[in-house]
Parts: structure tokens; C-alpha cells; sequence
């Protein structure tokens, strides 16, 4: 290993920040290398600027995760609205790492959305503001149940902008905001807000994210509220001891459903452990779909078709599929909430198993390049990167190159269309049989390549 080598595997080892990797070459240059070794330097700089920014994705990603699945528990154990409201607040400030995080929620009455909770707020004006429908980006969001992102606030003119709700966010000094729709159904009950003091570009992952917490918070407020009406419930029909004892069981097993959901996710359950538990708690078969029925509601609530219940499994306005309840033509109120929530556990977990096989497709593609476009690489590095992809570079390999080609100039846009659909099946099924066969597989030069090893005799 060179010197110039061992210098970088050292900054990444402590996690130097990336204007230290400027350090070896320039102290190289100014004790007189020459030009082959300051481009031999430059070159490995670049290769350890690729491996921390690789690392620093993955480090993200999973803290992402984690802050859903530890969100999931800690709001399973909650019955108290204000509890509920303050972990969401935090966790969402946690999740996207802002300096900033607010609730606020709609008034029915007064026709309103007002602050609830903040998370990191200095301002009292800015506490206690209340916006108009359509008004800022918070009363924009409340109106037309979209997000809205804006890394410069104050200079975007897609929002109303009033003295009060300039004059507030003014005073907290807000630059870069974001906000998502707290749903129930197709009902906005308020919007969940990340905010930096600073310009900021949300990137659209983060904004799909923060939409999948924002829907799981909105059950948990759901669940809070209706605990809460329950509460006021029993104390008020104290005397109709059947209606009260009724009215308990069926929140406690909708209590009961919630934290059996949320214990499969936290222990890594799939999708067809969510099937399967459904079904023994619903009494029927639940299946999933990847294909979306035509008749899969759109606005979170499950819907019934003939003997079927159907819920769509969506997030951020993705859809992967959908929970087919089968042979139930009735189904109680907690019941088909149960099944609905499922949906919204169920794309947490696809949102994840995503997540996780693009982060292994990009290493595998990755160390590929390396091997092609790299001869000179240290082999020892090499061999370590692939063995943990669970591939071995010491046996024999075939090379599979394969490339759609082009319709010709004179070509439509449908002909283009099929051409693009085809090379993405061609990728898909390379990486599938790369990461199922112990493979590698690269995009490169509008084609795929892909390594497999030899089948043993």
C-alpha cells in the first residue's frame, strides 16, 4: 500500500470531514512530487471521496429507518394526545435532521389551521400564529392536502404571504421549509413542518419520507384522539354499562391490532408476515398484490368489491400494491380500520426492502467498475468488497455484456418508449441474477454488464 493510500484509508477511518482529503496532495505539492504522483494522489482522493460519500449514505439511511421503526414503538406506547404530539414533532426534527419542527392542526370551526407543538422554536409570535386556509405554505398545504418545499421562503411566491405569517416565521427566522399532510382517510386533520435557519434543498426521498411518517403520525393521533373520546365516552354513559364494556373491547383490540402491527415491523417481519397475521386476526385470507385492483381505493380507506375488501399500499404518493382481504363480505368499522392500517405498515416495509436492495445494487455496480475500469486496484481490497456481497473473485467468472438497440432515427416516440422499457427489464433481471447468484452487474455505456460465477461441473 502506498503512502498516499494509507493517508486516505486513514481519514476515512476517522471520519474526516471532506475538506481534509485537499490535505495529502496539496502537502505532496508543496514538497516538489512530481506531476505522476500528484495524479496518482488526486486519483485515490476521488476513489475516497466515493467511499465516504457511499458511507455517509448508508449511515443516513439507516438512521432514517431506525428513526421510523423507533417512532413506530414509541407511539405504540402512547395514549396521551399531547405525548403523541411531542414524540411526532421530535422525531420528525430527528428524521430529516433540521433545527426546526412544528405541528399544527386544523380548526373545524373557525375555518383555520394554528400552531400545536414545536420542537427547537425560540419565538413566541411565532408559537402562537394561526394561518388562514391557502395562506403561507402551511395554509397551502392544510387546503390542498399536497407537501410543499421551499428552500427560500421568503422569496417564493407560491405562497400567500400575510404580515402576520411573514412577520412570525420572520421573527423564528426560518429559511428552508417543508411541509406534509397530516391524513386521516381523505380528511386533512393538520401538517407536519421540518425547517432549517438556513437555505436547504429537501431531496425528493426526504420528502416521500417525511410523507410515510406523517401518515403513520396520523394514526397515532387518530388512535390518541379516539382513546381520549373513548375516555369522555365512559364517564359520560356510566350508567349503560353494556354500551360502555362494548365500546372499551373494541378500542382495546384496535390498541391490541396497532401493537402487533408495530412489534412485526420492529422484530424485521415482511410483507407476508403482515398477510399472514391479518388473516388470523381478520378470520379470512389476506393477500398481497403488486398489482393495484382498478377498484383499490385512493384516499387511504378500504374499499369493498363483491366478496373482497381492498386496501392500497401507497407512500408519498408511490403505489406498490395492495391488501386483498378475501370471501368478507361484512366487515365492521374496526375491522376494515385494522386492514387500513396494515396497508400503511405494509409500505413502510416495501419503503424499506427498497431502500436496502438499491444500496446493495450500487455497491455491486460499484465494485464491477472498479474491477473493469481498475486493474491496478489493490486485489486484497477487492477480494474483501466482494466477499461482502457474498461473491468470490478466486473462481471462475463468465461475462455476460448485453444492449438493447436503438429503433433508428426515424423511430416514434412509442418505439422509444418500448427501448427504454426494455433496457430497464434488462437491468432488473441482470441485478436480479447478480444478487441472486453471487454476481456482480453495472450499467455501462448504455448497456449491462454482468459477472457471474462458472457452475461447478
Amino acid at each position: 500500500m502506498s503512502l498516499d493510500q494509507a493517508a486516505y484509508l486513514e481519514l476515512l477511518a476517522r471520519g474526516a470531514a471532506a475538506e481534509a482529503y485537499d490535505r495529502p496532495v496539496l502537502m505532496a505539492r508543496a514538497h516538489g512530487a512530481d506531476a505522476e504522483t500528484l495524479a496518482a494522489m488526486e486519483h485515490a482522493k476521488q476513489l475516497a471521496l466515493r467511499v465516504r460519500a457511499e458511507l455517509e449514505g448508508r449511515r443516513r439511511r439507516e438512521a432514517e429507518l431506525s428513526a421510523l421503526f423507533e417512532t413506530a414503538h414509541d407511539l405504540a406506547g402512547l395514549r396521551d394526545l399531547d405525548a403523541v404530539l411531542r414524540a411526532i414533532v421530535q422525531r420528525a426534527r430527528s428524521l430529516l435532521g433540521t433545527e426546526v419542527a412544528y405541528l399544527s392542526l386544523n380548526d373545524t370551526v373557525a375555518g383555520d389551521t394554528y400552531m400545536r407543538v414545536t420542537e427547537g422554536s425560540v419565538s413566541a409570535r411565532f408559537q402562537q400564529v394561526r394561518l388562514g386556509m391557502g395562506e403561507g405554505l402551511g395554509g397551502l398545504v392544510a387546503q390542498t392536502a399536497r407537501p410543499y418545499v421551499t428552500d427560500s421562503y421568503f422569496e417564493d411566491a407560491r405562497f400567500e404571504h400575510t404580515g402576520t405569517i411573514d412577520a412570525a416565521v420572520k421573527d423564528e427566522g426560518l429559511v428552508a421549509i417543508l411541509g406534509v399532510p397530516l391524513m386521516l382517510g381523505s380528511q386533512v386533520i393538520g401538517v407536519l413542518f421540518a425547517a432549517d435557519r438556513r437555505a436547504r434543498v429537501f431531496e425528493r426521498e426526504q420528502v416521500a419520507l417525511m410523507a410515510s411518517f406523517a401518515a403513520h403520525a396520523a394514526v397515532a393521533i387518530d388512535t390518541a384522539n379516539l382513546l381520549a373520546e373513548t375516555r369522555s365516552a365512559l364517564a359520560e354513559l356510566e350508567r349503560a354499562n353494556g354500551i360502555i364494556q362494548d365500546h372499551s373491547g373494541v378500542i382495546e383490540r384496535a390498541s391490541d391490532v396497532h401493537d402487533r402491527l408495530t412489534e412485526l415491523v420492529l422484530r424485521g417481519g415482511g410483507v407476508d408476515d403482515v398477510a399472514a397475521a391479518l388473516s388470523e386476526i381478520l378470520g379470512g385470507t389476506v393477500e398481497f398484490t403488486e398489482d393495484a385492483p382498478r377498484h383499490a381505493g385512493t384516499d387511504g380507506h378500504a374499499v369493498r368489491h363483491r366478496d373482497d375488501w381492498i386496501a392500497e399500499v401507497s407512500a408519498g404518493g408511490e403505489v406498490f400494491g395492495a391488501l386483498v382481504l378475501h370471501g368478507h363480505p361484512a366487515l365492521d368499522p374496526v375491522d376494515q380500520r385494522t386492514l387500513e392500517r396494515a396497508a400503511m405498515v405494509t409500505s413502510l416495509l416495501l419503503l424499506a426492502r427498497r431502500s436496502a436492495h438499491d444500496a446493495e445494487r450500487r455497491v455491486r455496480g460499484e465494485l464491477l467498475d472498479d474491477l473493469l475500469d481498475a486493474p491496478d486496484r489493490d486485489p486484497r481490497l477487492l477480494r474483501e468488497r466482494a466477499a461482502r456481497l457474498g461473491a468470490d473473485l478466486d473462481t471462475p467468472h463468465v461475462v455476460l455484456a448485453a444492449r438493447i438497440e436503438g429503433p433508428g432515427s426515424g423511430a416514434g416516440p412509442a418505439s422509444a418508449a418500448r427501448e427504454s422499457a426494455d433496457r430497464r427489464r434488462l437491468w432488473s433481471a441482470a441485478s436480479h441474477l447478480a444478487a441472486t447468484g453471487a454476481g456482480l452487474a453495472a450499467a455501462r455505456d448504455g448497456g449491462t454488464v454482468l459477472l457471474l460465477p462458472l457452475a461447478a461441473d
